[in-house]
């Protein structure tokens, strides 16, 4: 069983300027929740009950938001509010979460890193701290079950228009049975008409931790980042590496039309304002006639 999560949630966030100027984009709400805790929550319902957080400069309201407030569990007490009160104490509950800094953007693979002593011997899962995935059963416990069944490493990906492979890091591989590939290579960020595939890394990874020792190993690129796909091109090469296709919808919300899309899609989904949200589109759609 896996136990251990790491979640990186150390980027400036700079597309969603000013918004994120004093606030970190995995704040950013969705209805009325972080886009963080839904990452949390897809970890805690995989049975993942350890989770590692690396964090930046500008970034201690992730903190506060998973610990407890006091002042605010004692005014909504005092009101009655006892719904509310409950969700508030649920989310300090959802597992034990520790956070870690990474004193220089120095990419994802220096993030993943910075989790090395954390993890020590284990297996555990990486889920971007960004990145929403709405599935009916949890991504995270998709790949913790293929795991089970393979002991090797998972990656996480997705289909997409061959325009947008450039946008990625894609997979060369083979698929051995609907849905499940055998990794042979990485490429990070291809031309279209380059990639060797339209399977593209959707935000999710279960490692194994003799992963610590290829980032370490890793280069800097060229803007002086370690790329973690630089890793994955090793640990391929080591070891068999799978890729489990997304039975779900990876939200794209690292963009601002897409980060609205996602609000809107997710906000129809409540009872408590579907209805009125529905019709309000309706009257939109009318007036743009």
């Amino acid at each position: 069983m896996i136990h251990k999560a790491v979640i990186p949630a150390a980027g400036f966030g700079t597309r969603f300027l000013p918004a994120t100027k004093s606030q970190p984009k995995e704040m950013l709400p969705i209805v009325d929740t972080p886009v963080i805790q839904y990452v949390v929550e897809e970890a805690v319902h995989a049975g993942i009950t350890d989770l590692l957080m690396i964090i930046g400069k500008g970034k201690r309201s992730i903190e506060e938001h998973f610990d407890r407030s006091f002042q605010l569990e004692t005014q909504l007490a005092a009101k009655g509010r006892t719904a509310e009160l409950q969700a508030m104490r649920r989310i300090s509950q959802l597992a034990d979460i520790h956070f870690v800094w990474q004193k220089e953007m120095l990419g994802l693979g220096d993030a993943v890193y910075c989790a090395r002593y954390h993890i020590q011997n284990e297996p555990f899962v990486v889920l971007l701290g960004d990145t929403v995935i709405d599935a009916a059963r949890p991504a995270a416990a998709q790949m913790v079950e293929l795991f089970e069944e393979v002991q090797q490493p998972i990656i996480l990906v997705e289909e997409v228009e061959p325009e947008k492979v450039s946008l990625y890091g894609v997979i060369d591989g083979e698929e051995i049975r609907p849905g499940v590939y055998r990794i042979r290579d990485f490429v990070e960020k291809p031309a279209p008409e380059n990639a060797p595939s339209h399977l593209v890394i959707a935000g999710r990874y279960l490692l194994t931790p003799d992963i610590f020792d290829l980032i370490r190993r890793t280069p800097p690129s060229k803007d002086g980042e370690i790329q973690l796909t630089e890793a994955l091109k090793a640990l391929a090469r080591s070891r068999p590496v799978y890729g489990l296709k997304l039975d779900g919808k990876r939200c794209d919300i690292g963009n601002k039309e897409g980060f609205i899309r996602t609000n809107i899609e997710f906000a129809l989904k409540r009872r408590d304002m579907a209805d009125g949200l529905r019709q309000y589109i309706k009257q939109l759609a009318e007036k743009m006639e």
